[in-house]
């Protein structure tokens, strides 16, 4: 056990000079994993617009059209900033920007409400954003539902019921909604919370490839390994180079799951415990997964970098939470399953912005262990064959040239 022990520290000191070494890795180690959560949450910061200038145009005033828009004006997410008399001029204004949505009234609206049929408007909205056609959507369908039901108690009135009576008949049970674990209702916390396990995965996963694809392009990979460890004894190479990133990554896990979060006002209903809890088996398969495709496929320092770009989007497709995984084809709900960020994001959403007990994401955390040790298992095995190849290889070539100078 000493020796074991003593084993690891070896490869962990080894591996820690390699880290502070290089530039490359610790830019990726150290700033990306602060720069990017702290941009993108700024970003997303105001999560929802406010005030947003529209145009109306109304083409046949009536009654309710004014009260419509009346309501429009009032609402957080509108502002009616101008009231054109032809749709054509409400265009110039949306293409110079100067409006963010059209409101159009049609000539036959107020007929078509008098004569108690749907009365239509017509919605043109900018969408260089997704938050000018949500602002749109929101005020727009909320004063649409009040007008809604100020013209159906209107028509009961008109029926001869009394304004209470009216008021039961048109909604017999009161609904009240509210929005769980995302109150404002906005992009940012929704997307900053898959954001951060992401960048936790990519930084490690990218680091320790280029790690590899260095030693692979220097030739020193074999320099880099103790002699006595490069037969029986492969698990405590993988053991010590694992400590060190697993200890790095910490205090960035830390401040990505805890602190930006609380910075940034995202829902954050989890303890710091239990998130370190569940990531560590997150880490380590992280760290496992990333050994063992290195040892695999990475043969220059650049090429992790088009995996990085490659795999990015694609990982953030296959959490589950932009699109639900009950629907994915079958074979992109497996192949997901080869990767730690899904079930990492899909665990760590429901304990940091649901506030879940650890039991409710143990198919999540089970996951992550059996991830982790599939890939250490797998990743010694490839080091092991690797190392022995080359070896044999070397002893090949010496015996070679040994024959030649002979």
């Amino acid at each position: 056990m000493f020796n074991a022990l003593k084993d690891i520290w070896t490869v962990f000191s080894i591996e820690v000079r390699r880290v502070f070494g290089d530039p490359t890795v610790l830019l990726i180690f150290f700033l990306a994993p602060i720069i990017y959560p702290l941009l993108f949450c700024a970003i997303y910061h105001n999560e929802n617009v406010e005030d947003m200038p529209i145009a109306i145009v109304d083409e046949q005033p009536c009654d309710v059209s004014k009260r419509f828009i009346h309501k429009l004006d009032a609402t957080p997410e509108l502002s009616v900033a101008y009231r054109c008399n032809t749709l054509g001029e409400a265009q110039r204004l949306l293409e110079d920007h100067q409006v963010r949505s059209i409101f159009l009234f049609p000539h036959d609206f107020s007929t078509r409400v008098a004569e108690n049929r749907t009365g239509r408007i017509v919605v043109f909205s900018d969408m260089s954003s997704f938050y000018y056609y949500k602002a749109a959507l929101t005020g727009g369908n909320a004063v649409l539902i009040d007008e809604m039901h100020t013209i159906e108690l209107q028509r009961y009135e008109q029926a001869g019921m009394t304004n209470e009576e009216a008021s039961i008949q048109m909604q017999p049970v009161v609904m009240e909604n509210t929005t769980l674990y995302n109150p404002s209702g906005g992009y940012g916390s929704f997307f900053l919370p898959i954001l951060l396990v992401l960048v936790i995965h990519q930084t490690l996963f990218l680091g320790i490839c280029i790690l590899a694809g260095e030693a692979v392009e220097s030739r020193r990979y074999l320099q880099l390994i103790p002699h006595h460890l490069r037969r029986n004894s492969v698990y405590r190479l993988i053991l010590g180079r694992a400590l060190c990133y697993l200890l790095l990554y910490v205090p960035l896990t830390i401040f990505c799951f805890w602190f930006v979060p609380r910075w940034f006002h995202l829902p954050q209903l989890g303890n710091l415990y239990t998130l370190l809890i569940f990531a560590l088996p997150l880490l380590l398969a992280v760290i496992f997964f990333a050994m063992t495709v290195a040892n695999l496929l990475v043969r220059q320092k650049i090429s992790p970098m088009l995996c990085f770009v490659f795999l990015s989007l694609v990982l953030f497709m296959l959490t589950g939470m932009v699109w639900p995984q009950q629907s994915l084809p079958r074979f992109w709900y497996y192949f997901s399953y080869i990767f730690p960020s899904t079930p990492a994001v899909q665990g760590f959403v429901k304990l940091a912005s649901m506030g879940a007990p650890l039991s409710e994401v143990r198919h999540e955390y089970l996951t992550l262990w059996i991830q982790a040790g599939s890939y250490f298992v797998l990743s010694t095995l490839i080091t092991f064959a690797k190392n022995y190849l080359r070896q044999r290889r070397n002893i090949l070539i010496h015996r070679l040239r040994q024959a030649r100078n002979a």
